[in-house]
Formats: C-alpha cells, structure tokens, sequence
C-alpha cells in the first residue's frame, strides 16, 4: 500500500512536466491568427487573399 503513495507522487511530477508545452501542433496556423487572419478550407472570400498556408498546408490563410 505505500508504494501507492510513491506512484502517484511520480505520476504527479511526471504529468506536470508535460502539461506547460506551449509549441503549438501547427505553427503556421497560430502565426496566421496571431496576425488576425483566418483559415479556410478551400478558395478564401471574393474581398480576401490567400497570404499563406494552415494546418501544415491543407487550409489557406486568407486576410484582407
């Protein structure tokens, strides 16, 4: 019963230190909406121009 103990004080320090990633999954979508853009799949709106790439680019940023 007190190896329980020693575990979960473990598990806890080991969950902690993964928990504070802040690299985003797609770092071109976040660069995209940092600068007030948005993605979209497909061609962007008739007013917007396609600018770059999201989602590792499948999606297109459109901005004005």
């Amino acid at each position: 019963m007190k190896i329980l103990y020693l575990l979960f004080a473990v598990f806890l320090l080991i969950f902690q230190a993964t928990s504070g990633s802040a690299d985003p999954l797609f770092p071109d979508t976040a660069e995209c909406k940092t600068q007030g853009k948005f993605c979209r799949a497909g061609v962007c709106p008739p007013t917007f121009a396609a600018t770059g790439t999201c989602h590792g680019g499948l999606l297109k940023c459109c901005s004005k």
